[in-house]
């Protein structure tokens, strides 16, 4: 009978999965449990290597250098990436097949970072250049009874297996010196520290990046084996697997007929000799239960010509299988898929198990019909997504690489980010490129906890070379992916690479105008005519588009080799097209509504921040830890250098210089006589300051699903920091929330009040705004306050209907599905003044003592449930900057209550706004986030506020949990 072939880590499931592999592979040995050694005979080390792992990680281990991510070692430790180094193992020989009967055997790696030569037994075996594709070479002629020991023999050691890394930059180096090698116009090619990234195939982000260091790791960073094969022709060992779920007659980039039964596609990538008459059977099974839905034979099963790939499919009933939902719109419903190859004989050659779930999501990018445009929807074409045929709002944020060495990030450090996802209200994350591929486990968590996963080919901020060779290289890569990844639910959408066509062939055409037909078919030779058909080709349930960024398409058509023509800049007056980014670091405009883009879909937005004192005290001496200290000075890369230029100020001085523009132009500027007290001041209010403006941005795009633009989506930049330093990052390398997430999470409710404040009209605008897909009705309560907490009396009543509020007012509302509505306008510049930032404190209507609150309460019914439910949110807007408000002490308590586990925070004297809780100063090793932080309080006002131990915490903790508000930085001590 044959055996199962398959490689573990592909399909082991996470633990809330029934499903896992039945057995290992005869003669499968797994490189991680050999004995290995790193070498730089050039710099006279020698330590204890690991796989997986890189070369930084196993010299820290052995003490060779300190912690990476300590003080300036990303400047010291470049040493590392100059050199060569080599892992060396013996493979122990009693778990190789020594037998005197026929043996394949291969060496398999699901990743090599990046250039290597492989030896074995001192013969070579290949020679590599993509930390991103799986390899597998034929090692049968090497790995014979000449290489292994025999049992006379005296030799200790099994056979060598060799893998030299060469240093990245210097082999990219060569390559860009290459005769005739590709190259482009002046400032295209963006270069943050090493230069040359656009030629290798590696993280683009290990070149360095504006928020990240520049390590340029290197080693064996993922799994690896020997696999033997003893009967080829009746042994199939499966390496990589693809499952697509899609509705019959579905084709990417097109909403599908939601009434059609399911298409199971399959796809294996085996090694060994396949029968051409073999068959497959499979199995579809709850995941909560073990229930067998469905079972039978897959149809129109074929081998390919080379044998290294079986297919079939089988349609299936749609009408048995429950939807998979993304977090907030229903059940993330999972099934086990079992799939069974068998010879003739009816002997089994495999059998592999895969988690998936039923769904249909796609981007759509259809032209917006008449229908629409009556309804007052701008004209031009879609942007949005589409999950089980319904139009939904993305609510996210922007996923970096969470660590410079992949191969420290684990599940469990994956599980606290998205469960801080979850925690936030939202529903997607889009994958940045030029990081790396996401593991397994990371599209496992997604799919348990529904959130989308906006996924990327790993290419950013650059253009590329598209000679034969690499278009080859990168063709195998997209393949290998796109197949391993396609079965989860939770995958989103694949885009070729981030800010290709907003950026980089705009720079092309701004730089060299006369050669930008030539580029731009040069981009479209890789990221169309390349990347696009290795999604098409093995998936119907996806959506591919070519860049992050983009304006859709201008024609699709399947009966083309080529379906989809970009619209690139082809857009007419007064259309609306696209997604958009947008950076500002002109602080003055922040709070402009009027500066801000306006499309379908925000994908890309945001300012930098500092990360806290406790995350500053793990990387810094004391003596390092101010505001403007060289350490700290150097560790913020934005801007970036541009070059490898360790003492370059020039640069980072600049992103400090905003930082504290927008803290000075907008809030108490903190002058405390502590020195850390001061700084760790002016550090969270700088954090205040960038989670203000994001409030500023998500509240306006939130707003516009019920605008011309009907937009659809925000996803601001970004999630979560890859070490600690000044970056856009709204959850700290340790775990800590910043003020941003807080801000996020208040603002991705499903309903909830918006102030939006135009400069130029002076009118703030208020709105309620709704997710929900059917009608939500309640009131809004509307009141003007004194930072007393005294509720202002009746303002004067311009001639605009609404401007002129007795206190408090309650207003009634509807909203339809999916939708915003204006409940009323205020006329600022009525109330205060022209210029009401430089009121002066006086009466009612001074504008440096008051402040606005609005307060909705609305029922409806949440998707995919029956029952109403009684949504609330708070709002506040104040007509001058809080630097300037006339602000008083709040009288902040708190107090630990043991039932329910919460604090409960208190304002007795005044107004609080951004109220923050923090462990106390002497408990800086604790990573605690409370569910609700930056929050407003009114006089009097009571909040029971919950919280999560990430980590550390010494007895007593709660007792010194503090509680201040933006009111404390005008304070001394």
């Amino acid at each position: 009978m044959g055996r199962f072939r398959t490689v573990p880590v592909v399909f082991v499931l996470t633990a809330t999965c029934l499903i896992t592999s039945i057995t290992n592979a005869l003669n499968l040995l797994d490189l991680s449990t050999q004995k290995w050694t790193l070498a730089s005979p050039a710099l006279n080390i020698s330590v204890r290597g690991r796989v997986p792992s890189q070369v930084h990680l196993d010299l820290f281990e052995a003490g060779v250098i300190g912690d990476p991510y300590y003080g300036l070692n990303d400047f010291n430790l470049r040493w590392i990436a100059w050199n060569d180094w080599t892992y060396t193992t013996n493979l122990d020989s009693s778990k190789l097949s020594t037998t005197s009967k026929p043996t394949h055997s291969y060496l398999l790696f699901n990743g090599l970072d990046t250039f290597a030569n492989i030896s074995l037994c001192g013969q070579p075996v290949a020679y590599t250049r993509n930390q991103f594709r799986q390899y597998l070479f034929n090692i049968t002629s090497i790995l014979s009874t000449s290489c292994l020991p025999t049992s006379n023999s005296t030799a200790p050691k099994g056979p060598e297996l060799r893998i030299h890394f060469p240093s990245v930059p210097i082999t990219a180096e060569t390559i860009a010196s290459q005769p005739n090698q590709s190259t482009w116009p002046a400032h295209v090619q963006i270069q943050f520290e090493f230069p040359n990234r656009h030629f290798v195939r590696k993280e683009q982000s290990d070149f360095g990046w504006d928020w990240g260091p520049a390590f340029m790791p290197t080693g064996v960073w993922q799994k690896a084996w020997v696999v033997q094969l003893e009967r080829p022709e009746s042994e199939v060992y499966v390496k990589n697997s693809l499952l697509d779920i899609y509705r019959e007659g579905q084709l990417p980039n097109l909403p599908p007929d939601q009434a059609r039964d399911w298409v199971l596609k399959v796809g294996l990538d085996v090694v060994g000799t396949v029968p051409r008459d073999v068959g497959m059977r499979y199995r579809v099974v709850e995941v909560n239960n073990g229930k067998t839905i469905s079972e039978g034979a897959l149809m129109n099963v074929t081998v390919s010509e080379a044998g290294d790939t079986i297919s079939g499919s089988v349609v299936l009933d749609g009408k048995r299988y429950k939807l998979w939902w993304p977090n907030g719109l229903g059940e993330q419903n999972l099934y086990g898929v079992e799939i069974t190859v068998v010879d003739p004989a009816g002997m089994v050659l495999a059998d592999v198990r895969k988690r998936t779930g039923f769904r249909t999501i796609v981007m759509n990018m259809g032209a917006i019909t008449e229908e629409e445009m009556a309804s007052g929807v701008a004209n031009g074409s879609h942007w949005h997504f589409e999950i089980n045929g319904h139009p939904f709002y993305a609510k996210g944020s922007n996923f970096i690489p969470p660590d410079a060495f992949w191969p420290r990030v684990t599940p469990a450090r994956i599980k606290q980010l998205f469960d801080a996802v979850v925690s936030g209200n939202q529903n997607m994350l889009r994958l940045w490129s030029s990081g790396a591929y996401a593991p397994d486990f990371m599209y496992d968590l997604a799919d348990e906890l529904g959130i989308f996963l906006w996924s990327e080919f790993e290419f950013g901020d650059s253009l590329y070379p598209v000679d034969i060779e690499f278009l080859d290289d990168v063709r195998e890569e997209a393949e290998y992916q796109v197949r391993r990844i396609n079965h989860h639910p939770s995958l989103a959408i694949w885009a070729g690479g981030n800010e290709l066509e907003n950026l980089e062939l705009y720079l092309v055409n701004y730089s060299a105008p006369e050669q930008y037909e030539r580029y731009k078919a040069e981009y479209e030779t890789l990221f169309i005519d390349t990347l696009l058909p290795a999604v098409y080709d093995n998936s119907r349930s996806i959506t591919y588009m070519p860049s992050s960024t983009n304006n859709g398409y201008l024609s699709i058509d399947f009966s083309e080799p080529i379906p989809i023509k970009q619209r690139y800049q082809n857009k007419g007056p007064g259309e609306v097209h696209g997604n958009t980014d947008y950076y500002n670091y002109k602080t003055s405009q922040a709070f402009n509504i009027s500066a801000y883009p306006v499309g379908r879909f925000s994908n890309e937005f945001g300012f930098h921040s500092m990360p806290s004192l406790a995350s500053w005290q793990r990387v810094l001496p004391v003596d390092e830890l101010y505001f403007n200290s060289t350490t700290i000075m150097l560790r913020n890369h934005h801007y970036p250098a541009g070059s490898l230029n360790t003492s370059d100020f020039d640069h980072s001085s600049n992103g400090m210089r905003e930082m504290t523009i927008a803290v000075e132009m907008y809030y108490p500027i903190p002058n405390k006589t502590d020195t850390i007290g001061n700084f760790s001041a002016w550090v969270w209010t700088t954090q205040v300051f960038q989670a203000d403006f994001y409030k500023s941005q998500i509240q306006f795009y939130r707003v516009g699903v019920g605008r011309r633009e009907r937009q659809l989506g925000c996803l601001y930049w970004q999630l979560e920091d890859i070490w600690q330093a000044p970056t856009w990052a709204g959850i700290e390398y340790e775990g800590r929330w910043k003020v941003l997430h807080n801000v996020a999470k208040d603002l991705y409710q499903n309903v909830i009040v918006v102030p939006l404040w135009n400069v130029t009209s002076g009118l703030l605008s208020l709105y309620v705004v709704s997710d929900l897909w059917t009608e939500v009705t309640g009131s809004v309560s509307l009141a003007w306050f004194n930072w007393r907490g005294n509720v202002l009396g009746l303002l004067p009543a311009p001639d605009i209907p609404g401007a002129g509020l007795p206190a408090p007012r309650t207003l009634e509302f509807t909203v339809g599905g999916l939708n915003s509505t204006l409940v009323t306008t205020v006329n600022v510049t009525e109330l205060f003044g022209k210029d009401a930032s430089h009121a002066t404190e006086g009466g009612e209507n001074d504008a440096r003592g008051s402040i606005f609150v609005a307060t909705v309460t609305a029922k409806g019914t949440p998707v995919n449930m029956n029952a109403t439910k009684t949504f609330t949110h708070v709002n506040y807007w104040t007509p001058t900057p809080l630097g300037k408000a006339a602000l008083v002490d709040p009288g902040l308590t708190v107090r630990f209550e043991a039932v329910p586990d919460a604090f409960v925070v208190e304002a007795q004297a005044g107004i609080s706004v951004w109220t923050w809780l923090s462990a106390g100063p002497e408990d800086n090793d604790l990573v605690v986030n409370f569910e609700d932080n930056g929050f407003l309080l009114l006089r009097g006002e009571q909040k029971k506020v919950r919280y999560h131990v990430l980590s550390g915490g010494r007895e007593g903790w709660r007792s010194r949990v503090t509680v201040a508000s933006i009111w404390n930085n005008t304070l001394e001590s």
